[in-house]
């Protein structure tokens, strides 16, 4: 709590908060306490009523409904398969982390900056599904979902391209393994505890030789990073 306070009743006022928050959203931020919530990592406020987890939770929820009656509208004649499989590639948490920070919310994120192991995590994205929960409990669905589609969507997600884009790096993977006869092979290197959670490093070994190791907070994100990372270094 010591941080906060300091983030906020020093370095950063509540005047130029609002002024900081304002330029991120494009509109004015009703509930300053709420959003201020929405930006603050579990690893300066623990309580669940502090942090921004439960408006992860929800920001996560209301995304994943705007994107689907986004795509419900622009592809009439698709099937579910399709539209399931492009939300997907919308919410996908890299996408949702680099956007986050193209929208400049590491600039305003509250977290420990001294945790190096946050600096390689998807914050960010996180983040960006906090402050859409506080937008939505602040302004609404329907103005959330005009907020979403325009300064998320339309600005940041070039849809016509996510058509073609692999949405499983780790499916590529396999692919070029099976195609080339090798053993590629995801291992969970090391598992510690951070900040009262569990990171993960998962290495993809091919043929038995670790080519690429990715970190995360689940095994599920650290598996996709060291695929990427794996994808770049062998040039595919």
């Amino acid at each position: 709590m010591k941080i906060i306070k300091g983030i906020f009743s020093g370095n950063i006022k509540r005047k130029e908060f609002k002024k900081q928050l304002t330029n991120v959203l494009g509109f004015t931020p009703g509930n300053l306490e709420l959003y201020r919530t929405a930006l603050s990592h579990r690893s300066v406020r623990e309580g669940a009523d502090e942090n921004n987890e439960r408006l992860e939770f929800l920001g996560d929820a209301v995304l994943s409904s705007i994107v689907a009656h986004y795509l419900f509208m622009k592809y009439p004649y698709r099937g579910e398969g399709f539209l399931t499989e492009m939300r997907s590639k919308i919410v996908n948490r890299q996408q949702l982390n680099d956007i986050g920070v193209k929208m400049g919310l590491k600039k305003i994120t509250i977290y420990n900056k001294q945790d190096n192991s946050l600096k390689i995590s998807q914050i960010f994205g996180n983040t960006l599904e906090a402050l859409i929960g506080a937008v939505y409990l602040d302004k609404g669905y329907k103005k959330t979902q005009l907020w979403v589609e325009k300064n998320i969507i339309s600005t940041h997600i070039f849809i016509d391209d996510l058509e073609s884009i692999e949405i499983n790096i780790k499916n590529k993977l396999y692919g070029w393994a099976n195609k080339n006869g090798k053993a590629l092979e995801f291992e969970t290197l090391n598992e510690k505890f951070e900040n009262g959670r569990r990171l993960f490093t998962i290495g993809a070994t091919v043929d038995g030789e670790l080519v690429a190791e990715g970190k995360g907070y689940n095994k599920k994100d650290a598996s996709q990073i060291a695929a990427q990372l794996a994808v770049e270094k062998l040039g595919l």
